[in-house]
């Protein structure tokens, strides 16, 4: 790429890239403006205000232990903006005290009112009548009170581990005799509901405050003084040394032991404690004051997903039923037989709008008892509890099928769900591969292997961006590819040698993998545009953007006059519209009912025959293009092709559900009149789609009934 370009990106140094610990909060923010969005029904609110805390845990559990980890290891190197590891950690601290500040007020000032409003009220136990104060004792004392387990904290009982992202009350209790008082820990049990129903389903009490109002049952006899209630995150991501490993699964289930006893790196209080109590817990969970998030909505609004569990129709977004797409038999799924269609014509699918269930997991399902089935694989990352994929695998290699799963046990925060995958698995004679030394396999595939009636054997591939998961393909906007092409099956069974055996082939016929070969494709494809100037057309969909030498390209490609819009869901440390740097790029965040998932890349004008389009699993990421088994997939039929432009199209459209980056890295909502929800947009065409084809049905069913 000319020089001159890449000199006049590297003059402005780190200030070209934002911090990517900063960005994800920014995201952070985006996420609490749905929460108080009011044109959103009330319950949904509620929901992202969940997400959000749920959100918050992991960042504290993995980004800021991994910040406080090199500041520990004394790493002086700098972040690529410019940051030392303890001006990281300090930037960090102040923007989550303002998102805390917002947290409180959108909580307090705005949800609970509106849900009280509403007829849902979360309730103090000063506020209940004596009917519901008895229905609580009893509840109390049948089922709270046989599980807890206070502990003291004396010259006799050393201060007890608090384990991570426990709910704790810490009290003041006194012996009245000799005056001598002491502190003592109640662990609030995560096994019961955060938020206790009363009987009519829609007021609830949380349950620190239940077990606030009885304490004198777990201290009798004693004096209880003044009570805080806190919580602790500890370091939660695994520390992987696999070369070390001689079993990868043992391994892993040792480090999930170790997980629970991780370094803690946040105390957060339920109100401003009095500052002994603090230093207390900063003393003996060996933390700096800096740690500490006093907090005065509730501690831990996951919880609130109970509270949206509550069925009102009124409080919810519509109700969504995927549509089963065309090929698939559309209202009527089960008259279709998935590999006859597929020999048909390729189907490109659109989660959650199109259904996972009758595709992809009936796709699976027909493979595993269709006969003439040879042989399936697979990879899994993440899914659900229930999985009807896994019992498909399970089913056919019963039946004596070769089937073998890519099971990645080092998929974070579902570690342990996998290892149970993994041996339901193994037990049931499915090849089972745990994945790969030092790398994690985020790659989406399945690859069945059939013999058909004229004795041909036949690949049929499924290439997707997200998990084999039912439950969050309904909350999940995914693509996916459904195909018999066989270059896509000659290189799938490339990769799945590659991921069960021994291989180091890195070219394949249409498939781009990472590691090696992704980022240089990458370059080369944004190289490609600059040269061509003012003609130049890049747009690129991920959720994140955060390799530097990437965003140094798509910079460089920008100064030469290729225009780039960049769609990036969450963290983004490119500084669009910069003069001198980025004029030519745009970037925009889509964040709403439906988790923006799918990763979309184009270099060319996408009307045009000559316009490269791939989808994939990967983010541009320095772990997704480094650390990871990744692959992105061509599409290159010409109505598959459209369909992927109507959704960047509608995407590019979006100023409903869209935030836009400014050159201060700032996010902005649209101003003025609003047009377009993409997310709503692409419902009504899965609807169109299918009333049309209802309609040709209908048509057919008339004419054989007419004779003509």
């Amino acid at each position: 790429m000319n020089s001159q370009f890449e000199e006049q990106v590297e003059s402005f140094g780190s200030l070209r890239y934002v911090n990517r610990e900063l960005s994800w909060l920014d995201f952070a923010s985006r996420v609490l403006d749905l929460a108080e969005d009011k044109t959103i029904p009330l319950l949904e609110r509620a929901k992202f205000l969940a997400i959000l805390s749920d959100g918050l845990d992991e960042f504290f559990q993995v980004r800021v232990a991994g910040l406080k980890d090199q500041l520990a290891a004394g790493v002086r190197s700098l972040s690529p903006d410019g940051l030392s590891v303890r001006e990281q950690l300090q930037a960090v601290r102040a923007k989550v005290l303002l998102l805390v500040e917002r947290v409180d007020r959108v909580y307090n000032e705005g949800l609970l009112p509106a849900l009280c409003d509403a007829g849902i009220k979360l309730m103090n136990w000063e506020e209940l009548s004596e009917d519901d104060r008895e229905y609580l004792v009893n509840v109390f004392e049948s089922t709270v009170f046989p599980v807890l387990t206070p502990l003291a904290v004396d010259p006799s009982h050393p201060f007890p581990y608090i384990s991570n992202l426990s709910l704790n009350l810490l009290a003041r209790v006194a012996d009245p005799a000799t005056g001598v008082a002491r502190f003592a820990r109640v662990k609030v049990p995560p096994i019961l509901p955060r938020f206790v129903a009363l009987p009519d389903g829609v007021r609830f009490i949380p349950l620190e405050k239940l077990i606030w109002a009885h304490l004198d049952q777990l201290f009798p006899e004693m004096e209880i003084g003044a009570h805080y209630v806190f919580r602790v995150s500890r370091n939660a991501d695994l520390t992987l040394e696999e070369e070390e490993a001689d079993d990868l699964l043992a391994f892993v289930e040792m480090e999930l032991r170790r997980r629970r006893f991780g370094r803690a790196v946040r105390l957060e209080f339920q109100g401003a404690p009095d500052p002994d109590v603090a230093a207390l817990l900063v003393k003996e969970l060996r933390l700096h004051p800096d740690d500490v998030y006093v907090v005065n909505s509730a501690l831990d609004l996951s919880g609130l997903w109970g509270v949206y569990e509550i069925t009102r129709s009124d409080l919810h977004d519509p109700d969504w039923v995927p549509v089963t797409p065309t090929s698939f038999g559309g209202a009527d799924p089960g008259s279709v037989n998935v590999f006859a269609a597929l020999r048909q014509s390729d189907v490109l699918l659109h989660h959650p709008y199109e259904s996972f269930s009758a595709t992809v997991e009936r796709f699976i399902e027909q493979a595993a008892s269709d006969p003439a089935v040879l042989a399936i694989k697979q990879t899994l990352y993440r899914t659900s509890g229930d999985s009807r994929i896994v019992a498909s695998l399970i089913k056919a290699a019963e039946a004596g099928k070769q089937v073998a799963a890519l099971v990645e046990v080092k998929a974070r925060f579902d570690e342990q769900a996998n290892i149970g995958w993994a041996r339901a698995l193994e037990e049931a004679g499915v090849h089972v591969v745990y994945g790969l030394a030092g790398l994690k396999t985020h790659l989406k595939a399945v690859l069945v292997v059939r013999r058909e009636e004229n004795g041909a054997t036949l690949r049929y591939c499924h290439l997707g961006t997200g998990n084999y998961n039912s439950k969050t393909a309904k909350s999940y906007e995914d693509i996916g590819l459904l195909t018999t092409d066989p270059d896509f099956g000659s290189d799938l069974s490339e990769v799945f040698n590659l991921l069960t055996g021994f291989s180091k082939k890195v070219e394949y016929k249409k498939l781009i993998l990472a590691p090696g070969r992704l980022r240089p494709k990458m370059l080369e494809l944004i190289a490609e545009q600059a040269a061509l100037g003012k003609e130049g057309r890049i747009f690129i969909k991920v959720n994140g953007l955060i390799d530097p030498e990437v965003i140094d390209a798509l910079y460089m490609a920008s100064g030469a006059g290729a225009k780039i819009d960049l769609i990036v869901r969450s963290i983004c440390c490119l500084r669009p519209q910069v003069a001198g740097l980025s004029e030519n790029i745009k970037v925009k965040s889509i964040v709403g009912r439906f988790l923006e998932h799918s990763r979309i890349f184009l270099f060319g004008d996408m009307q045009s025959d000559n316009c490269k389009m791939f989808v994939g699993s990967a983010d541009l990421m320095q772990r997704n293009l480094d650390r990871r088994i990744e692959a992105l997939f061509p599409i290159e039929e010409p109505r598959l092709r459209r369909r992927v432009a109507e959704i960047v199209n509608l995407d590019l459209e979006d100023d409903c559900s869209s935030w836009y980056m400014t050159e201060d890295g700032d996010w902005v909502k649209p101003s003025g009149s609003l047009r377009l929800r993409a997310q709503d947009r692409f419902q009504e065409l899965a609807l169109e789609r299918a009333a049309t084809v209802r309609r040709h049905v209908r048509r057919l069913w008339f004419r054989a009934g007419s004779g003509k």
